[in-house]
């Protein structure tokens, strides 16, 4: 991306150093920027938003089961509406809507629970019937469906072009960004971390920000700091341009497969998580994948099945044990935010993350209780209701 930078030895000090230029390392630096916050420096091991945000599957949504992811996904929306403004890109935002889809009475029973949280949070989702889905995405077979969720607010937009938002007007802003630089150890003196060492250069900081993804782990345990996220290997794929055009539809999901497809440039976009999948930081794209993929839509959205795919990604999702993020202050280590393990919703909630981060880092009350999110509550017995539906 036209930010990055390679130095042969990064900045000596620094008042910040973010790890991790994914959309939430290049996110928090813009809010802090933003915010006045100066010599901040962002370090990234490859190329901005090389890791997952590099992956465009680019879900944008409130839709959540619990208020907190609730009002993370809402006010993301908001920002991401008004991202041609502030800071000012066009991140190709299209708000198509998800569409869930239901296949048993729990199901829809469990959805009907969480619109009504939704919706006293002045997000506009709705039950709908198995005909009003098929209307909604003409792909969708009404056989064995028992209900769906249309939640229209919601839809996607390109990380990749977010990522580059951020960090074009963070760069403006006078952010380094030292890209292609490996973190390599931390170094702390009682309750503080001193300094991050990288493979270009030693960098002595006043404040260390974790934003390093399915990488977040390796970093907290160079600081003492458990962050216990997993990496596991997601896959997608895009058929051919498809003729005639695909009706423009809505984020579309199988609930209980978690097959999913949207609309992408001429054709659709096509992703399903593999439950057999073992963790690792391989990141082979496999069509072998796919067959999972076909097995499923064959009975959901037929039409699917026998579509030409013409390639696709493999990335990571950073996971944790209860599929909710980790974000905070370390408690044992006085300057060490992190904003990691999001299982799958980081993109999404990234606009909202980097405000918070930005008040945590300068001792402002988020407008969001955080608590909930802190790394400790894994060691407390405190973990928060899993969120079931990670796409």
């Amino acid at each position: 991306m036209s930010t990055s930078s390679t130095f042969r030895t990064v900045p000596p000090t620094a008042e910040v150093v973010i790890i991790g230029g994914g959309v939430m390392g290049a996110g928090i630096a813009f809010h802090l920027a933003e915010a006045g916050v100066n010599d901040i420096v962002v370090v990234e091991r490859g190329d901005l938003g090389s890791g997952s945000s590099g992956k465009p599957i680019g879900g944008v949504r409130a839709h959540f089961s619990d208020p907190l992811n609730i009002e993370l996904g809402s006010r993301s929306l908001r920002a991401y509406q008004d991202f041609p403004h502030r800071p000012g890109a066009d991140i190709r935002l299209d708000t198509v809507g998800y569409l869930f889809l239901l296949t048993s009475a729990q199901q829809a029973a469990e959805f009907e629970i969480s619109v009504a949280i939704q919706n006293s949070l002045d997000v506009p989702s709705r039950m709908v019937s198995p005909a009003e889905a098929r209307r909604l995405c003409p792909y969708v077979s009404t056989e064995g469906l028992v209900a769906a969720v249309h939640s229209p607010t919601d839809g996607h937009a390109r990380p990749g072009l977010v990522v580059r938002g951020y960090a074009d007007s963070a760069a403006r802003a006078g952010v380094t960004f030292a890209t292609h630089t490996a973190v390599t150890g931390i170094d702390t003196i009682a309750d503080r971390v001193t300094a991050v060492h990288t493979d270009q250069g030693v960098i002595s900081c006043s404040t260390v920000i974790c934003a390093a993804g399915a990488w977040a782990g390796q970093i907290g345990d160079m600081a003492g700091i458990d962050l216990p996220v997993r990496p596991v290997r997601r896959q997608l794929a895009f058929t051919e341009p498809l003729s005639p055009p695909a009706p423009r539809i809505p984020f579309t999901i199988d609930f209980s497969s978690s097959a999913y497809f949207h609309n992408s440039d001429d054709g659709l976009l096509f992703g399903l998580a593999d439950p057999n999948q073992e963790d690792g930081f391989d990141t082979t794209w496999t069509p072998e994948w796919l067959e999972l993929f076909r097995d499923v839509v064959r009975h959901r959205a037929p039409a699917l099945a026998d579509m030409e795919t013409v390639g696709g990604w493999a990335g990571l999702y950073e996971v944790t044990p209860d599929h909710n993020a980790l974000i905070g202050r370390s408690g044992e280590l006085a300057n060490f935010l992190y904003a990691t393990g999001f299982s799958g919703h980081g993109f999404l909630q990234a606009p909202a993350v980097g405000e918070i981060v930005r008040d945590l880092y300068l001792d402002r009350t988020p407008f969001v209780d955080i608590s909930p999110l802190s790394a400790d509550r894994f060691r407390t017995g405190a973990e928060i209701r899993p969120e079931a539906h990670v796409v």
